[in-house]
């Protein structure tokens, strides 16, 4: 079964969540910010996808931490802070078994979806 990895109030977490559910796709929601992440799977995504691509540098998060922690970002202090506030995470994250994908559009999730 697909995984739908986020936090329910983000907004583009919603979209992607109606979207599947418009079109009958089913999934598990695993909301990241309870029910938490462990850094082996973390660890994967992050050699998949690359951790700049799951580090979200447009939320509050971000922008909250001291201008030090933000200019020293390195791949394992990446890790260790999404681990620590996985509301710092992209979202949301697809897990399609086989391949995991980034964000949400309309466009890109047909797409995905279209066999």
């Amino acid at each position: 079964m697909l995984k739908l990895y986020g936090i329910p109030n983000c907004g583009t977490v919603k979209k992607a969540r109606a979207w599947l559910d418009a079109k009958g796709i089913e999934y598990a929601f695993h909301d990241y910010k309870k029910a938490g992440l462990d850094e082996q799977q973390l660890s994967a995504w992050v050699a998949e996808l690359g951790w700049e691509s799951l580090l979200n540098r447009r939320g509050t998060t971000w922008r909250k931490l001291p201008e030090g922690v933000r200019a020293g970002i390195d791949e394992a202090s990446a890790i260790r802070l999404m681990l620590e506030s996985p509301s710092i995470i992209r979202r949301p994250l697809l897990d399609l078994g086989t391949k995991r994908h980034l964000g949400f559009s309309e466009a890109e999730y047909e797409e995905l979806f279209a066999s």
